[in-house]
């Protein structure tokens, strides 16, 4: 709706400084009270179909009966509102209904300040500091929440039918127990569907990974729709090819590659780091599986004398491994690594960083979610080379691409 000139200069005609504006008791913050009140008033006229000291309401059996006092958090600060009554007491104004205490959005503020990692202590203080508002902890916890069944829809959410590619890989968070803080495990699954598209398929909080445990997550997403997974990538997790090949025994368990070579480089003297790597290239960039085995073996030969372990860690790790050369190499750059999911892990880490501990499971998988929701907004293209790379998964897996 457009507002005529002239009145925005009459309202103008005393600004002199942001502050008579947008203050604390700034034109906005009277403005936003004056129209609230003449929007309910309006409001409490239609309710008994009668203007105000209009005859027609002589006997209607209703009448307006007075103002009380009701106080609403918003951007401008706490303001007084006057809420118009009825005798009856059966008016319920829309605008500011009954029992709200804060204006439309405001809780959303709450909700992403908490998403970005603010801890209860800093929104108080951000809303304190910036619109002047006092609120309480407990304010902010009934705020947050509110999406715990946001939280449980989007858990029991139905899933595609296929995901070509799906990555596994946990974060660590500190959750309090039985009176004492423990390190759990924030498992996540990450799916790129049939489109390319990445999508967070769910969050899993365990203190001990195994069979067990993944045999549970796995038929979760069976149970939620998803029929079958081409190559799941994973860090090396315990349990975790028993559990997927038990629920979906065509999938294939590719071993991170850029995990291999960090963990092959971790006790390698700085000096020979550079020789080490590149020799290791020649194993995981081999055209085939036999040139990169001839490869490790020649790798061995070199340096087992000095870093024996190496060779043998590739060795008992082959079969996770070998999958990775049976693409063409538009399938090998999306499945050679995981980092699609460690750069995921990174951003929750950022969020989570401010919280000493969460007070239960609840606590931390509520605060994953949101960050989660703020990060795949970001989410807008497929994978680098998808379309390459689905052609190629459209010969390889004719008879198990989705019609």
């Amino acid at each position: 709706m457009a507002i005529r000139e002239e009145i925005l200069e009459e309202l103008l005609k005393e600004y002199k400084k942001p502050e008579d504006l947008i203050g604390k008791d700034g034109l906005l913050k009277e403005l936003t009270k004056r129209l609230v009140e003449k929007a309910m008033d309006s409001e409490l006229t239609h309710h008994l179909g009668y203007e105000k000291h209009s005859p027609t309401g002589k006997n209607s059996g209703n009448s307006r009966n007075g103002k009380s006092l009701k106080k609403i958090k918003g951007d401008f600060g706490e303001v007084s509102i006057e809420v118009p009554r009825d005798r009856n007491g059966d008016f319920d104004p829309l605008i500011i209904q009954k029992h709200q205490t804060r204006f439309d959005g405001f809780d959303d503020k709450i909700i992403s300040m908490y998403a970005r990692g603010m801890t209860t202590r800093d929104i108080q203080a951000h809303l304190q500091e910036i619109y002047g508002v006092e609120i309480s902890a407990d304010l902010v916890s009934r705020v947050t929440d509110a999406v715990i069944n946001d939280v449980k829809e989007w858990q029991n959410r139905s899933l595609d039918e296929v995901y070509p590619i799906l990555y596994l890989d946990a974060t660590i968070v500190k959750v309090r127990s039985e009176g004492r803080v423990i390190n759990k495990s924030a498992y996540l699954a990450i799916g790129i569907n049939i489109d390319g598209m990445k999508d967070v398929l769910g969050i899993w909080l365990e203190q001990n990974e195994g069979a067990k445990f993944w045999l549970k997550v796995m038929t979760e997403l069976k149970n939620r729709g998803v029929r079958d997974i081409f190559i799941a990538c994973v860090d090396g997790l315990k349990g975790f090819p028993e559990a997927i090949e038990a629920t979906f025994p065509q999938a294939e368990v590719q071993l991170c590659i850029v995990h291999m070579v960090r963990g092959s480089l971790r006790f390698v003297s700085w000096k020979d780091r550079k020789a080490i790597a590149d020799d290791l290239k020649g194993i995981y960039q081999a055209a085939t599986e036999e040139q990169a085995k001839e490869n490790l073996e020649s790798f061995a030969q070199k340096w087992d004398g000095r870093y024996s372990t190496i060779s043998k860690s590739w060795m008992a790790n082959w079969q996770r491994i070998i999958p990775f050369f049976a693409y063409p190499k538009e399938i090998r750059k999306i499945i050679y690594t995981t980092n699609a999911i460690e750069s995921l892990n990174n951003s929750l880490k950022k969020t989570i960083k401010h919280r000493a501990s969460f007070p239960n499971d609840e606590a931390a998988v509520k605060l994953l979610y949101l960050s989660l929701k703020n990060i795949q907004k970001k989410w807008t293209m497929p994978a680098r080379d998808w379309g390459k790379a689905l052609n190629q998964f459209a010969i390889l897996y004719r008879d198990r691409m989705p019609c």
